[in-house]
């Protein structure tokens, strides 16, 4: 649904490029300049291997934002992602130089030139992961990079989703050897805006998997080009004010209350100041304010996530 402010078109962008950065002080201070001077507001992770980004504001000053960063040598291949935005997304500007673009714990795990991660997955367009399950059929596994909490409200169907609170959890859990069975299986990894399998499916390759996959541009390019007509099911979490987004009036609802099991695709913050936890409800059992205090374990929400 479409949101203007002023006459201005809402939209909200996603984005990630990993290059080599020799001095992320200096590009975190022109960004801030840049986005500053657009009156955008989001998050933005910059670090030796690259840049990681969402913002939301007025359309024209968003194009006006990728154009002047899409003029820096290594982030001219940056594959933008666009959504529709509400002017409320985010409460302030936030851009920070940070040891990793994805806290995965691992600073080093991922090796990256001038062209990308280094002997990562193969990128498949949103076309191509159709025809792979079409060639290939039950032998594709669909292995979700996310936080397991995000699975509960949309997915790719039958797809595997890994028991992980937050991408530090990923090396333990591909470690583990409970995935081992599969290393000779097509695995398809896939994830918000795309940023997250990069570096999950560069440490399946290198702990062995042979056939690792990801789907380029995300979840967020596999819906905006089919919708819920494939292999996509329910709703995306995203990390700001809207939470959640649809891909189409179709929708399937597919997360369960955690009081009731009514369907809902609503999550909701904990009541408790100091938790970061979210609660899955629906709406007559998020009126009740006991439904919205910790009675389960702690899900740790990084709110630096933007991909």
């Amino acid at each position: 649904m479409e949101t203007r402010i002023n006459g201005e078109l809402q939209k909200v962008i996603l984005y990630y490029g990993f290059t080599p950065l020799h001095d992320p002080e200096a590009i975190m201070m022109w960004q801030q300049q840049l986005a500053s001077s657009l009156g955008l507001k989001g998050r933005v992770i910059i670090a030796k291997s690259g840049i990681n980004g969402t913002l939301g504001g007025d359309m024209s000053a968003l194009k006006k934002y990728v154009s002047a960063t899409k003029k820096y040598p290594g982030f001219k291949k940056i594959d933008f992602k666009w959504s529709d935005g509400t002017g409320d997304e985010f409460p302030r500007l936030s851009i920070k130089v940070k040891p990793e673009l994805v806290a995965f714990g691992a600073p080093h795990e991922v090796e990256v030139d001038e062209n990308g991660v280094v002997n990562g997955g193969v990128h498949l367009k949103p076309w191509a992961v159709d025809k792979l399950v079409e060639e290939r059929g039950d032998d594709v596994v669909f292995f979700d990079g996310r936080n397991a909490f995000e699975a509960k409200i949309g997915k790719f169907k039958n797809a595997l989703v890994p028991d992980v609170e937050s991408s530090r959890d990923f090396i333990g859990e591909i470690e583990s050897g409970k995935y081992d069975h599969l290393k000779d299986k097509p695995i398809v990894t896939y994830c918000t805006g795309g940023i997250r399998c990069e570096i999950l499916s560069a440490v399946m390759v290198k702990r062995g998997f042979q056939e690792v996959y990801q789907i380029d541009g995300g979840i967020v390019r596999y819906g905006n080009k089919f919708g819920d007509d494939s292999l996509w099911e329910g709703s995306l979490y995203t990390f700001d004010a809207r939470m959640t987004i649809d891909f189409s009036d179709e929708t399937k609802t597919i997360g369960e209350c955690e009081q009731c099991e009514s369907p809902t695709k609503q999550f909701y913050n904990c009541a408790t100041v100091t938790c970061h936890s979210l609660i899955l409800l629906c709406e007559p059992c998020s009126s009740i304010e006991a439904n919205r205090a910790c009675t389960h374990s702690d899900i740790a929400i990084d709110r630096e996530m933007v991909g």
